[in-house]
């Protein structure tokens, strides 16, 4: 007689669990995903802040002296409810705050853009548009966002129906100026262009500030910028191949004196070099510039304009805009699922033309 086998019964509670568990793993990917976010202030240590929300691709930019320092995911406003675009100022801030509208709901790190229920403010991502009208953030971010932002500073609310591309899929350079309207690369004469004096980065009579530098091999492109303003570019004349990777950021810490035949005087720059994203050590000043030339009439313009904590930020991403899609993807992708890891490190400090 065939020998009656019980069914595998003790094995469900493991297949269970094993199922449970994985959902749980798969939600907490999926979380990590709507709360990882790039922030890096080192990029640009002082300088005005602006603020640019894409609504199409749900992500928010934070600009400091014109060049990105954070980006990351957002929920805007769900349908019934969407969040308007425009461009606002930031009317009031609390730390604590909780909405009079919903519930009494939390709002923490609150930045009032109109007195009628729409803010940015920290709060629960679910990976899509989700809030009352408010731009929800991470909760680490819109703290970190909190502090260096003030009454009156402006917040752009983008939607690519009625913004330009520029300004709906930003990059690394500010689409936007110190009021909101659109800003676009500054006109650079020619190398071999007319018997013209090219137009100075430094005003005459004027005390020299910091200027933060971007340098695009996606572009292959200079953008400069000072006092959130873009006051010059270039073309970039001769890129590597393959060109530099990732990014890698250059702070002007100091000068050193030169041979007196030096082409732009006698006192060259001091550098100390942070690798941002990318593997590897970064390129020491001298070999980053060997691998990138600009007409030598810009790169004198820009050698005068240099002082200490002047900054130059060269990266494989777009500079000015990417209407091809969102470009900091892979920025995202790059930070821990908590937020972001520890600022970057200098890995090299070296004297270079």
């Amino acid at each position: 007689m065939p020998r009656f086998r019980r069914p595998a019964f003790r094995h469900l509670p493991v297949l269970i669990l094993c199922a449970v568990l994985a959902l749980l793993s798969l939600g907490a990917i999926r979380a990590a995903g709507t709360t990882r976010f790039f922030w890096h202030p080192e990029i640009a240590p002082s300088g005005p802040v602006v603020v640019v929300v894409s609504l199409d691709e749900q992500n928010i930019y934070v600009y400091r002296n014109g060049v990105a320092i954070g980006v990351g995911p957002i929920s805007s406003g769900k349908p019934g409810y969407e969040t308007p675009p425009g461009v606002y100022s930031i009317l009031q801030k609390e730390r604590e705050h909780r909405s009079n509208l919903y519930d009494d709901a939390p709002m923490p790190y609150m930045q009032r853009l109109t007195w009628d229920g729409i803010a940015l403010h920290g709060g629960t991502l679910p990976g899509h548009p989700a809030s009352h009208g408010c731009v929800r953030l991470p909760q680490a971010f819109a703290e970190k966002l909190f502090a260096i932002t003030q009454r009156g500073g402006i917040v752009v609310v983008a939607d690519a129906r009625i913004s330009p591309e520029r300004i709906a899929h930003p990059a690394a350079v500010a689409p936007i100026d110190l009021s909101g309207a659109p800003m676009s690369p500054a006109t650079v004469a020619a190398a071999d262009a007319s018997a013209a004096p090219p137009p100075a980065i430094t005003s005459p009579g004027v005390e020299a500030t910091p200027v933060s530098v971007v340098v695009s091999t996606s572009d292959r492109a200079v953008y400069v910028l000072r006092g959130g303003l873009l006051v010059d570019s270039s073309p970039l004349v001769q890129v590597a191949d393959p060109p530099p990777s990732g990014i890698v950021l250059y702070v002007m810490t100091g000068t050193r004196v030169g041979a007196p035949e030096a082409a732009f005087g006698a006192k060259l720059p001091n550098w100390s070099a942070y690798r941002i994203l990318g593997d590897g050590a970064a390129p020491e000043p001298g070999e980053m510039a060997s691998h990138l030339h600009v007409p030598e009439a810009f790169g004198a313009r820009l050698q005068r304009a240099l002082v200490p904590g002047s900054t130059v930020l060269v990266t494989d991403l777009p500079g000015y805009g990417n209407p091809a899609g969102p470009p900091y993807a892979k920025l995202l992708e790059s930070e821990p699922a908590s937020g972001t890891g520890p600022g970057a490190k200098p890995v090299t400090n070296h004297g270079s033309r």
